[in-house]
């Protein structure tokens, strides 16, 4: 009997293919990653809450929004254009017996963004937990090779659109509420090849601990989440084929992670477990060692 689990398994029935745009699909990818945890089983942690997920339509974020589908939360995923996938996290979420709604949207349109959170408003009454997550990345190696337009977007995509969010969902979120954001291992050891997508993580990190600060009279806890080498249609949308294959081997542990290995700690974040926690970030990398 083979001694290695599950992710070491899949990790190896990886190899190199590569998706023409971004932010990629889940549906085309194969093997498929796991989103949903078999292991982990709700508590009722997040009953009665209300949540929006940027970027929940698959990766990370789907299996966020299974795990928080499995504590209770009703939800809203917001998208960019990937329908099907889309389509496919509201059929899995509400498989747990909550409410969901999707949307598309486009995360750097300040007026898309309220738009985004009165819609949520508007189909569950309230909002008490954002997750922002939708991102971009574009590998570059050669400084003077990244565009304007390349810079443009990518921090349009990863910082403006989190403040945008963070402003829309504000008015509505109380004492007891969350944001969870997320940053990136990129943040806290750089990418010679990923530089403007590294310095969008620096800029959310720091925003995690300033909005941290300035809502903490308030009540309103503010975390975020680094990712190391996760397998999720990011991947093939940035890298060639060569580099998904190997992706994620290079850790201490020597493979890629899979999306459901994160979704706790965005539940941790969102629940009142982490009471006594704001401005901090939790690192799930593979042992990617980090200065904090």
């Amino acid at each position: 009997m083979s001694s290695k689990n599950k992710y070491e398994r899949i990790d190896e029935e990886i190899k190199g293919y590569t998706q023409e745009e971004q932010p990629g699909t889940e549906h085309t990818m194969d093997p498929a990653p796991i989103y949903d945890a078999e292991y982990y089983k709700g508590s009722g942690k997040l009953k009665g809450k209300v949540a929006i997920i940027t970027g929940g339509d698959s990766g990370i974020g789907r299996a966020v929004a299974v795990a928080y589908a499995k504590e209770g939360a009703d939800l809203v995923i917001g998208y960019l254009d990937e329908d099907k996938d889309a389509e496919e996290t509201k059929k899995v979420v509400q498989s747990y017996g909550v409410k969901c709604e999707i949307k598309s949207f486009d995360v750097t349109k300040k007026s898309e963004c309220k738009e985004l959170v009165e819609f949520t408003v508007d189909n569950f009454g309230k909002l008490n937990i954002l997750v922002n997550h939708a991102g971009v990345q574009y590998p570059t190696e050669d400084l003077l090779e990244i565009t304007e337009e390349q810079l443009k977007t990518t921090f349009e995509t990863n910082v403006y659109g989190f403040i945008f969010m963070a402003q829309a969902a504000l008015p509505h979120l109380e004492k007891g509420d969350a944001i969870v954001n997320t940053t990136s291992v990129t943040a806290y050891r750089g990418s010679p090849e990923l530089i403007e997508y590294s310095a969008t993580n620096g800029a959310i990190t720091s925003l995690t601990r300033s909005l941290s600060a300035n809502l903490a009279d308030k009540g309103i806890r503010v975390n975020g989440v680094a990712p190391g080498p996760i397998y999720t249609p990011l991947i093939p949308a940035t890298f060639d084929a060569e580099k998904v294959e190997k992706h994620g081997h290079e850790t201490p542990m020597g493979r890629r992670g899979q999306p459901s290995e994160l979704a706790p700690c965005y539940v941790l974040l969102a629940s009142e477990d982490s009471s006594y926690m704001t401005g901090q970030v939790l690192h799930v990398n593979g042992g990617g060692f980090t200065t904090t």
